[in-house]
């Protein structure tokens, strides 16, 4: 299985990525770079598909599993190494679970089979950064 992306470049620092089947993406550098910041910076985009990646395992884990969760985001920040090129050589992903009743153990099962089994952007990562992974659960007190 393979996937094709096509990008186009829109002038000054901007460019449009897309593929067949999704609408595109607009890429852009900060203004310190001569971009406009009229799309997310391409490296930002990284830390994006790793959270996607592993928050669709977790989503489809926690509904094979039947677990109900109120809300659910996650937080990738990434640190640059000081020489060019540039890249990611230390990746933090937080993982935050919020509901009134979560069962922390059913969370706690899905974020480990996404990072240690399913995420193929996770296992990427792991191949030039070190990737620490943490949960925070938010529990609603009902009224």
């Amino acid at each position: 299985m393979a996937d094709k992306i096509t990008t186009h470049w829109k002038g000054n620092m901007v460019f449009e990525s897309d593929n067949p089947r999704w609408p595109s993406i607009m890429m852009d550098a900060s203004e310190d770079f001569g971009g406009t910041n009229s799309g997310m910076a391409p490296k930002a985009m990284m830390l994006s598909s790793l959270a996607g990646c592993s928050g669709l395992d977790v989503i489809s884990t926690l509904d094979k599993m039947k677990v109900e969760i109120d809300d659910f985001k996650i937080e990738v920040s990434g640190e640059l190494t000081d020489e060019h090129p540039k890249y990611y050589h230390t990746v933090v992903v937080d993982y935050h679970f919020y509901g009134s009743d979560l069962n922390k153990k059913k969370c706690e099962r899905a974020v480990n089979l996404s990072v240690e089994k399913y995420c193929g952007v996770m296992e990427m990562f792991r191949r030039f950064a070190t990737v620490e992974t943490n949960i925070h659960y938010h529990i609603a007190t009902k009224i």
